[in-house]
């Protein structure tokens, strides 16, 4: 059995690794034709041909959040029809989203992405060598590929260790994100890799800091059964512990974990529910067409032992 790894520090480059395997993971989806990213082969540079159980998870995470992220940016424009919105997403890595949006044309006021400096600088650097990613941001937008950080009008990429509050505080300011606006906050599979403490830290600062927001949280759950113990194992002999997962195992815990850090309403589902009843019917019948499916007993274990959660203050 695989040691745990116990010190954060120790684990920091391991953790930040899987953002390759997210990003491979998403192009694979986007080759198979389960969903659209113009951007994501930007950041992958040995493609791979993930298995239908992969595509099919990873599409049922996308698809959950882009429904509810389309269902916050669609409500209401301000008076120079721009989303008078912000989003916030902590430990981006290299997610797309903002030119996605763009291209849609629902990119909100302000986007805000922020990651660990090793991972800003590499992103930065793509952003500002990529023609196809530097002509969504403004022509007036500052990169600091040293200091990985982009500022634009209405897109910042600025490096934060998220464990540190007073350098939140710091770098929300710098971003000019305003605490009065409504604000989509998304942390995917990144509570999860930090200890206990700094987790709550982080939920109760995110409330007191915005007066009106929801926060979109995907990560791991149910530790204890067999399936979350190999899930365990497997990320502990790469050097990613799971240091949340003991301290908030169920969906019952992850609820209480913001209710009690004065989030107003939270409801956590697992992802079996969510790709039976919050996908798209007509959506999940097209990509149930695109590869052959036979591996429903995993597809049961594996949904089940992860969660969507969706807070609202």
């Amino acid at each position: 059995m695989a040691k745990p790894v116990a010190d954060w520090q120790s684990n920091k480059e391991a953790v930040q690794a899987t953002n390759d395997d997210a990003s491979a993971s998403k192009l694979s989806c986007v080759k198979k034709g389960y969903i659209k990213d113009d951007y994501v082969h930007l950041f992958v540079r040995r493609p791979v041909r993930r298995s239908p159980i992969i595509n099919r998870g990873y599409f049922a995470r996308w698809a959950a959040f882009r429904k509810l992220l389309n269902q916050f940016l669609d409500t209401e424009v301000g008076e120079k029809g721009e989303l008078r919105k912000q989003i916030l997403s902590l430990g981006a890595g290299f997610d797309t989203t903002y030119f996605q949006l763009q291209d849609e044309g629902t990119a909100p006021y302000l986007y805000v992405e922020l990651d660990f400096k090793e991972v800003t600088r590499k992103k930065a650097t793509i952003i500002e060598t990529c023609s196809q990613m530097r002509d969504k941001i403004s022509a007036t937008a500052s990169i600091s590929r040293e200091r990985g950080e982009v500022l634009s009008d209405h897109y910042k990429l600025l490096p934060v260790d998220l464990r540190d509050i007073h350098q939140l505080n710091e770098v929300i300011a710098l971003a000019g994100m305003d605490p009065s606006l409504p604000t989509f906050i998304i942390a995917e599979c990144v509570l999860i890799y930090i200890d206990p403490k700094s987790s709550r830290e982080i939920v109760g600062w995110a409330s007191n800091t915005f007066s009106t927001a929801i926060f979109f949280l995907y990560e791991q759950i149910l530790p204890d059964d067999a399936f979350g113990e190999q899930m365990i194992r497997n990320l502990e002999s790469r050097g990613c512990a799971l240091l949340g997962i003991h301290d908030t195992p169920t969906l019952e815990a992850k609820e209480g974990l913001f209710l009690d850090r004065g989030w107003q309403r939270a409801v956590a589902w697992d992802m079996l529910k969510v790709y039976s009843t919050f996908v798209d019917t007509q959506e999940r019948r097209r990509i149930e067409r695109l590869e052959l499916f036979d591996e429903f007993e995993e597809w049961h274990m594996m949904q089940a032992s992860q969660l969507f959660l969706c807070v609202v203050k």
